[in-house]
């Protein structure tokens, strides 16, 4: 292997991606066992997306933070558009599951078009905020909110048309990402904390709402019932016999189960439905207990730390995959702790996956893509640190 090939070879990334590709496919087998499914081998069609995910990581090598920069503008539109034709399609290639239309069914395959535009909305964020600061070097309250203005519309876009499928889950997922960005971006804290108490407040008073008048909430606001269950629960398990109440339960049924070290493969008892998506962590509770249920969140500290020291290192030679690496990392950090947070009832049951764990063709594609640009951002870092030492 010549010197140029090593660039190309980041151990500790292809470590990651082994150990990750590790846990989902047992996770997955083992969640398999409570045959909830009639269609087919769920590890088999798993190691197929991670191997095409793997396969478009390699291609992205072909292009470099330039022309990702450049092109963040034109993905960005393209990741609008699909939304759009997903929300106008007829139901014979955009059937409605679970209540929501948020996927293209085609025969033989289904994909979520947000899932993708959760990268293509992170990689337009960063360019934004690169170019504002290009531009204005010296920031005050103007500028900032002149940037703000900017994240905001950018990331209202795919929100609303993602409210409109409805799928509120995956909405939230996009505010928590605007969230991380704004602060990051380097906008005034006068204007971030006024922006938290404003936020804040109206989060405070919605949800206050739909707990004490839930009718209301449902013929008002349009908030579906399941969904006003779901947070009624969350604040209050005992008070309601919902759906969202039974998952609670058995979820924490499983996760108890396994106490320390789990009851191995093969071993599941506790069904639920959504195991091998929603609730792969219970799966892995109960399998592998509380010491293999650490050793995976531990995995998910190691890649948040990658990200940050990627971010931070790289942010000397090119601004733009700094803050593309905050971005994919608060993404990441959002579904680990709203999956995790579900599972042990301190956070709401929404459809979010545990990324690179969950079974799913849409979210195993749009993570590894995201890495791709990742990859891409720490072989650069190692060109440049090479050339820096030579």
């Amino acid at each position: 292997m010549n010197k140029k090939q090593s660039y190309y070879f980041q151990t500790d990334l292809i470590t990651l991606f082994i150990l990750f590709v590790c846990v989902s496919l047992l996770a997955i087998y083992n969640a398999q066992q409570l045959e909830q499914y009639e269609s087919g081998n769920f590890v088999i069609k798993q190691i197929i997306w991670f191997a095409v995910g793997a396969l478009l990581v390699a291609a992205m090598q072909y292009l470099d933070l330039e022309q990702l920069y450049k092109g963040s503008l034109y993905v960005y539109i393209t990741g609008i558009v699909v939304l759009i034709i997903l929300l106008v399609s007829p139901e014979s290639i955009a059937k409605p599951v679970n209540g929501a239309k948020s996927w293209f069914t085609l025969p033989g395959l289904s994909l979520q078009p947000g899932e993708f535009a959760k990268i293509t909305t992170i990689l337009y964020l960063s360019r934004l905020i690169t170019l504002h600061k290009e531009k204005y070097h010296v920031s005050n309250l103007k500028t900032d909110s002149l940037l703000l203005l900017k994240l905001v519309i950018t990331v209202a876009i795919p929100v609303l048309l993602i409210l409109e499928q409805p799928d509120f889950g995956t909405a939230m997922v996009y505010l928590f990402i605007l969230g991380m960005m704004i602060i990051l971006s380097g906008i005034s804290w006068k204007i971030i904390t006024s922006l938290i108490v404003v936020v804040g407040a109206a989060g405070g008073a919605l949800l206050g709402f739909i707990i004490k008048f839930p009718t209301l909430a449902n013929e008002l606001l349009g908030i579906e019932a399941y969904q006003i269950n779901r947070i009624l629960t969350w604040f209050d398990p005992t008070q309601t016999t919902s759906d969202a109440n039974w998952h609670f339960d058995r979820a924490h049924m499983a996760l108890g189960s396994g106490q320390l070290f789990g009851k191995g493969l093969n071993g599941v008892q506790v069904y639920y439905s959504e195991a091998q998506t929603d609730f792969i962590f219970s799966v892995i509770g109960e399998s592998f207990g509380f010491i293999g249920s650490a050793l995976v969140i531990f995995l998910y500290f190691l890649l948040l730390y990658k990200l940050v020291t990627l971010g931070l290192s790289i942010y000397k030679y090119s601004p733009f995959a700094s803050y593309y690496s905050f971005g994919f990392l608060s993404l990441i950090l959002i579904h680990v702790f709203q999956n995790i947070g579900m599972t042990l009832g301190i956070m709401p049951i929404t459809g979010i996956p545990l990324l690179l764990i969950s079974y799913g063709g849409s979210s195993v594609l749009s993570t590894m893509i995201g890495l791709g640009v990742i990859y891409r951002i720490s072989v650069e870092q190692t060109i440049q640190n090479d050339y820096l030492f030579k």
